[in-house]
C-alpha cells in the first residue's frame, strides 16, 4: 500500500510539473522530451540496480543515479508547489466569476510568470544536489572547538583531540581526495585521534584499498575506534551467519592492521605523568530499530567515578536517552552516525537546519547538559546520496581546557 502511495503522488509531481514546462516552453513534441528524460533515467536507474555490486550499498553508479533521480523530484516537487496553488487560486476566481459577475464562466488559463518562478526556484536545489554530487561532497571542514572543565587534570591543559567518523569506505570513488582528506587530519598534530564508527557500509572488503591510507593516521597518543551501525553487517544479506561474523572479524582486524585501538565495551587510560583520563568506547546504541550492543555500565565498570572521562558512542541518542543522566558522570561524549543528515543550512553563531533534527536532538555540533558535553561529528563520507549540501565532511578538532581555580 505504501509503495501504492508514493507511486500516485510520483505521478501527480510528474504531472504538474510537466504543466508548468508546457507553460513555458512552446517546445514541438515537448512532452516526449519531458516524459521521455524521466523513462530514461528511471530506466538507467533500474539498470543500475541489477548490476553486480558487491559491497551492497549504493556506490558507483547506483549511487549516482540515486542522487540524480532526488535532484530531479526535488525540482519537480517545488514547481508542484507552485502551480496546484495556482489552480486552487484559478478555481476561486471562477467560482467567483460564475456567481458573481458577467465577465464569461471559462477557466482562467495559467500564467507563464507563476511557471517560471517555481521553475526558477525549483532549479535552486536542483543545482545545489548536482554541486553536492560533484564538489560538496569532497568539501572537508576542519571545525575547531574550545571546551573548559572544572575536574580537567592540570597535565592535560591544552590537550588536542581530532575526531571523524562516518568514513563509510564503499561509496568512495576518488583516492586523491580521500588522500588529502587524511593528510588534513595529520596536519592538525592533535594528541590523539578518535573514529567513531561506520568505517564501511557493510562489507569489511570496502576497506581493501583504502587500508593504506587510514593506516597512515598517526597520534602522539595513538588512533582509537569503535563500531558503528553499519559496521556489524546487519544491512547485507549474507549467505548465512557463519558469513556475517567473518565479515564482523575481518573488519576488526583491518582496524588492528591499520593500528587503531578498537574499544568494544571497554576502556583505556592515556596518562600524563601522574595524571589520566579514562576513555571509554562502547558498541553500537541506537534508540529505535537500531542496535542496542552498547554496554557502557561494562566498558566503565573499573573506571572511578571521579575521574575525567571520554566516551566514544556512535550514536548520539545514546547520550540523549542515557548518557548525559547517568551517575557515572562523562564531560565528554564524541559520536557521529547523523551526517546531519547531508543537507541543510548552517550559518555559524546564528542558524542551523537540517531535516534530521527532527528525528535527533542532537545531530550537529556541540550539545551540553551542565557540565557534559557531547559533539556530534559531521561525518567524513557520505551514504545513499552521493553528495554533501551546505552540510560538508568534517574533521572535528576539539582542545581541552582546564577552567581556572579560584
Amino acid at each position: 500500500m505504501r509503495w501504492i502511495i508514493t507511486l500516485v503522488i510520483l505521478l501527480v509531481i510528474e504531472i504538474y510539473a510537466y504543466q508548468a514546462f508546457r507553460t513555458i516552453f512552446k517546445i514541438r513534441y515537448l512532452a516526449f522530451l519531458y516524459f521521455g528524460i524521466t523513462i530514461f533515467v528511471i530506466g538507467l536507474t533500474i539498470y543500475s540496480f541489477n548490476q553486480p555490486n558487491p559491497a551492497g550499498g549504493f556506490s558507483g553508479l547506483r549511487g549516482y543515479m540515486i542522487g540524480l533521480i532526488l535532484s530531479l523530484i526535488t525540482l519537480k516537487a517545488v514547481v508542484t508547489i507552485f502551480v496546484f496553488g495556482e489552480d486552487i487560486a484559478r478555481f476561486f476566481i471562477y467560482l467567483y466569476r460564475k456567481l458573481f459577475t458577467d465577465s464569461g464562466q471559462s477557466f482562467p488559463s495559467r500564467r507563464k510568470f507563476v511557471s517560471t518562478v517555481a521553475l526558477g526556484l525549483g532549479a535552486i536545489p536542483f543545482l545545489s544536489l548536482l554541486y553536492g554530487m560533484f564538489k560538496g561532497r569532497y568539501d572537508f571542514r576542519v571545525l575547531k572547538y574550545e571546551l573548559t572543565f572544572d575536574n580537567l587534570p592540570p597535565e592535560f591543559d591544552g590537550y588536542q583531540i581530532t575526531q571523524i567518523s562516518d568514513i563509510h569506505s564503499g561509496s568512495f570513488d576518488n583516492t586523491e581526495k580521500i588522500e588529502y582528506a587524511v593528510d588534513l587530519v595529520n596536519d592538525q598534530a592533535s594528541d590523539v585521534i578518535f573514529f567513531t564508527g561506520d568505517l564501511v557500509n557493510n562489507l569489511a572488503t570496502e576497506m581493501s584499498v583504502w587500508t593504506d591510507i587510514f593506516g597512515s593516521l598517526k597520534a602522539k597518543d595513538g588512533v582509537y575506534s569503535i563500531l558503528g551501525n553499519h559496521d556489524y553487517g546487519d544491512y547485507y544479506d549474507f549467505e548465512n551467519e557463519n558469513a556475517k561474523a567473518k565479515n564482523l572479524d575481518d573488519l576488526v582486524q583491518i582496524q588492528l592492521d591499520m593500528g587503531w585501538d578498537l574499544l568494544r565495551n571497554e576502556h583505556r587510560e592515556i596518562t600524563r605523568g601522574d595524571s589520566k583520563i579514562n576513555l571509554i568506547g562502547v558498541e553500537n546504541w541506537g534508540k529505535g530499530g537500531f542496535k542496542k550492543a552498547g554496554d557502557f555500565d561494562l566498558a566503565s565498570k573499573s573506571v572511578d567515578s571521579e575521574s575525567f572521562k571520554i566516551l566514544l558512542s556512535h550514536d548520539p541518542s545514546h547520550w540523549d536517552e542515557i548518557i548525559k543522566n547517568h551517575p557515572k558522570d562523562v564531560q565528554l561524549t564524541l559520536s557521529g552516525h547523523t551526517h546531519g543528515m547531508q543537507f541543510g543550512i548552517e550559518i555559524p553563531g546564528w542558524f542551523k537546519w537540517s531535516p534530521v533534527q527532527y528525528r535527533y536532538t542532537q545531530w550537529a555540533g556541540i550539545y551540553k547538559k551542565a557540565q557534559r558535553f557531547l559533539n556530534v561529528n559531521r561525518g567524513f563520507g557520505y551514504l545513499a546520496y552521493p553528495g554533501r549540501v551546505g552540510i560538508w565532511p568534517e574533521v572535528s578538532v576539539i582542545t581541552l581546557k582546564r577552567s581556572e581555580q579560584v
